[in-house]
């Protein structure tokens, strides 16, 4: 389907996840290519897409991704959502007229790349470890690793109400994460972007020797390395930094709160995204 208008180095770049996790690549993003354009879009209104069914997810993020494309003129998508990007990733690819980017291959990548006893686990949402996904990345890394996946119902949901410590998170994490621990991996990758955010409870339970793996900041070298492929890195005689947008599906007062505090001053005011 063709672009209304031709992109250009000054088109944003899209990115879209189920709420806030995406945050965590945007600020990879921002902080890597402060001279780009952005534009975020966080659904925070049909969050969380963890337990939703596949083609529903996938719908969502077929919605998402044309909107950024279309209404905002996005030059390249960002899938910053493991769920999505888990089940509609290739769809996305073949359809949009734009370059599209996931998480979950640069962060398999960086997996592999940091184990020692070649012992690597990876946790998710539900929809994430069920598509099979990251065993599949994996694989196709090549490497002689042995991968343990467990799925942690109520992590996203833990961190979207900003309760990232305490005895009740604490609890659940133990118990969830107990597969990998007993697998004895030495590196974790937190295959969903809310996970980061949990990372001093996960550490503490996971244990000193295991490295926490996050695809945020090489989901940000992939995206500068496809810009420059393209000719579409965006470059300023002034040295002006990018804008920022952010929109919401959701409560854009919460959005904006709550993002401020995840994300940094960048995020200082939020729209409404209308699907």
């Amino acid at each position: 389907m063709p672009l209304s208008q031709k992109v250009s180095s000054d088109s944003p770049i899209g990115m879209f996840d189920s709420g806030f996790g995406g945050l965590t690549v945007a600020r990879a993003l921002i902080d890597l290519m402060p001279h780009e354009n952005l534009v975020y879009i966080g659904d925070t209104g049909r969050y969380p897409y963890g337990n939703k069914p596949a083609d529903e997810v996938r719908g969502f993020a077929k919605e998402l991704a044309w909107s950024l494309v279309r209404e905002y003129g996005a030059k390249m998508i960002v899938v910053a959502c493991n769920t999505a990007a888990s089940v509609a990733l290739d769809e996305l690819v073949d359809e949009l007229p734009v370059p599209v980017i996931g998480v979950i291959d640069p962060g398999a990548r960086a997996l592999v790349r940091v184990t020692h006893n070649n012992k690597v686990g990876v946790i998710g949402t539900v929809g994430t470890i069920s598509s099979g996904a990251y065993v599949q990345a994996v694989r196709q890394t090549g490497a002689s690793v042995s991968l343990t996946s467990a799925a942690c119902p109520g992590f996203v949901e833990f961190v979207e109400r900003d309760q990232t410590t305490g005895d009740e998170v604490m609890v659940l994490a133990e118990r969830l994460l107990a597969p990998v621990r007993d697998a004895g991996v030495d590196a974790l990758l937190l295959g969903c972007t809310h996970y980061p955010y949990l990372s001093r409870v996960i550490s503490d339970v996971m244990g000193a020797g295991v490295v926490l793996v996050s695809s945020a900041d090489e989901t940000a070298f992939v995206v500068k390395q496809e810009l420059e492929n393209t000719h579409l890195v965006r470059e300023t005689t002034d040295g002006s930094l990018g804008e920022h947008q952010f929109l919401s599906s959701g409560d854009i007062a919460w959005f904006a709160q709550l993002g401020r505090r995840l994300l940094g001053p960048e995020l200082e005011t939020a729209m409404q995204w209308k699907n």
